[in-house]
């Protein structure tokens, strides 16, 4: 398989990692949208939330957020999912975007 998060998650692509567990990871993005652009993934390849994902994965993807939040005593965050190419998914691994660092306006979801 040809995907970029899974070799971050293998260790085979560095990456500016800000937390990781035994089931996901959290590492910032190369093309941020804001500040503070956060990627978490899981750790095993699934292609986006249409998927089944598995409840550990699923609660270590939670946990990933949580200890992000934390660890860099974020206040406030927009947390986005992309899922398929007409929502604006361009890597196929499932991924959460943490964003932060400016005021987001609320009609945009």
């Amino acid at each position: 398989m040809n995907c970029i998060f899974c070799k971050i998650a293998k260790g085979e692509i560095n990456a500016r990692v800000v937390y990781e567990n035994d089931k996901a990871m959290a590492f910032y993005d190369i093309n941020p949208q804001a500040p503070i652009h956060i990627l978490i993934i899981p750790k095993k390849h699934y292609e986006n939330l249409f998927e089944e994902i598995d409840k550990e994965d699923a609660m270590a993807i939670l946990d990933c957020v949580k200890s992000v939040v934390k660890s860099l005593n974020i206040q406030h965050y927009r947390l986005v999912s992309n899922a398929g190419k007409g929502a604006g998914q361009e890597v196929f691994h499932l991924h959460l975007h943490l964003l932060t660092g400016r005021e987001f306006p609320a009609k945009t979801v």
